[in-house]
């Protein structure tokens, strides 16, 4: 159990993913506890229920998929890979490695030249598939979560500052961290790679779906309080930071926090680390995504082709900053997010009850309705009459407004499904 909670720890803990809760405390202050709350929703229960959602339905994101349509599982899937890989995640880890850790080293370089480093090394390990990325892989990973322990006991056992305030109320807070765990893109990646803790358990003797359940919900605990150590103690680090300026990058919070805590070199060692892993986290993401197109093209768009295509886009988004690819990464994350979270509760939840495509479907479309209403708000393209009906609808303040309606027209056609089976009993 220990075993596989630690590997499903480790597949939704990213060196990424480490900027974000201590930006959150910082905005939240003394609302901290609500930010963990809502970052804890989406960035750890949320890819917790992915990964169960997969086990309920099959072994892949395919059985899911396919509740809704074939051709569903092919267009959500090609739309969280690229959110996982060249437009958001992967771009993000190069950003980083600059921010974090060359620019300590280099002060005048330059982000083109930082991101060419970085993607060139990327591209050749990709298409060498060396056994370097494992290694660094297995023996980064320890010492990365040694610093941060340390880093989040010193902060706990000694916080620079206790005089907390926020200039939000607490569910302005909440929706803050809510949005923002959406960065963290694991439930996207939960549904995906679901499949290598579902192979990790069944190598493990257990076969049938009540026994992978009962054996992913004990390793989901294990890999949530580590999150939540982890993820929980970042937000209160950040709250805790007594860093007054408005205007920081979240990079440039997390080397404070670090500086202050750990001291010059502790903060040294702790970037190396974070670029590290967040170079073996592109390798990663860059061959996933690779193999997931040329495994639906059927070979049409070769894996080096896909290699050499990811890594090129995530290059070119790379140059931007952190926090431009964060913001740029929001209108596309309050599209796609919605529309695989309300899958996956539906799959978790009433799956069992439900016997036709049906239900899957009309909800489903009812949450990429609404959320296309804000995908088009937050690009600008909406009109006056559209942002009203949106904003009237319930939960909008909490950016949940797709949650009811999607409930009930799946309840709806529940019960539809339910009349018509007993009228052709009778």
């Amino acid at each position: 159990m220990f075993t596989l909670g630690f590997a499903l720890f480790a597949m939704f803990f990213g060196a990424g993913n480490l900027i974000l809760p201590p930006f959150i405390g910082l905005e939240a202050g003394s609302f901290w506890v609500y930010a963990i709350i809502g970052f804890g929703i989406t960035g750890i229960l949320g890819p917790f229920l992915g990964l169960l959602s997969i086990i309920k339905t099959g072994e892949s994101f395919t059985d899911l998929g396919n509740k809704v349509h074939p051709y569903f599982s092919i267009i959500l899937g090609s739309a969280i890979m690229l959110c996982i890989g060249p437009l958001i995640a992967v771009p993000r880890t190069g950003s980083l490695t600059y921010e974090m850790a060359l620019l300590k080293f280099f002060p005048t370089m330059k982000p083109f030249i930082g991101s060419s480093i970085f993607f060139t090394i990327t591209l050749l390990l990709c298409l060498s598939k060396s056994k370097v990325v494992d290694i660094i892989g297995n023996v980064l990973t320890p010492v990365l979560l040694v610093i941060l322990g340390y880093l989040i006991i010193t902060g706990i056992l000694n916080p620079p500052n206790t005089q907390l305030h926020s200039n939000a109320d607490a569910n302005a807070i909440f929706t803050f961290s809510f949005i923002e765990g959406y960065q963290t893109l694991d439930v996207l990646a939960s549904v995906i790679f679901a499949g290598i803790i579902i192979a990790a358990i069944k190598s493990k003797g257990f076969e049938t779906p009540k026994e992978r359940t009962k054996t992913a919900l004990y390793a989901g605990i294990i890999a949530i309080v580590s999150l939540f150590f982890v993820y929980g103690g970042l937000i209160y680090l950040g709250a805790t930071s007594g860093y007054e300026s408005e205007e920081i990058s979240r990079p440039v919070l997390l080397n404070h926090i670090a500086h202050t805590l750990l001291g010059s070199s502790s903060s040294f060692l702790l970037s190396i680390c974070i670029a590290l892993a967040c170079l073996t986290t592109a390798i990663a993401l860059t061959g996933a995504v690779a193999g997931f197109f040329e495994q639906i093209t059927k070979g049409k768009i070769p894996y080096k082709v896909g290699v050499f295509g990811c890594t090129i886009l995530a290059f070119v988004l790379s140059i931007q900053s952190v926090d431009e690819i964060i913001a740029f990464a929001v209108p596309i994350l309050l599209f796609v997010y919605p529309i695989i979270f309300i899958l996956i509760l539906i799959e978790v939840f009433v799956g069992k009850f439900i016997r036709t495509k049906a239900p899957y479907f009309a909800a489903i479309l009812v949450t990429t309705l609404i959320t296309t209403l804000g995908l088009l708000e937050n690009v600008g393209l909406s009109n006056e009459f559209f942002i009203r009906l949106r904003n009237a609808l319930p939960l909008r303040k909490y950016e949940l407004e797709w949650l009811i309606p999607s409930a009930v027209t799946l309840i709806i056609f529940m019960m539809l499904e339910r009349l018509k089976s007993k009228k052709i009993k009778h």
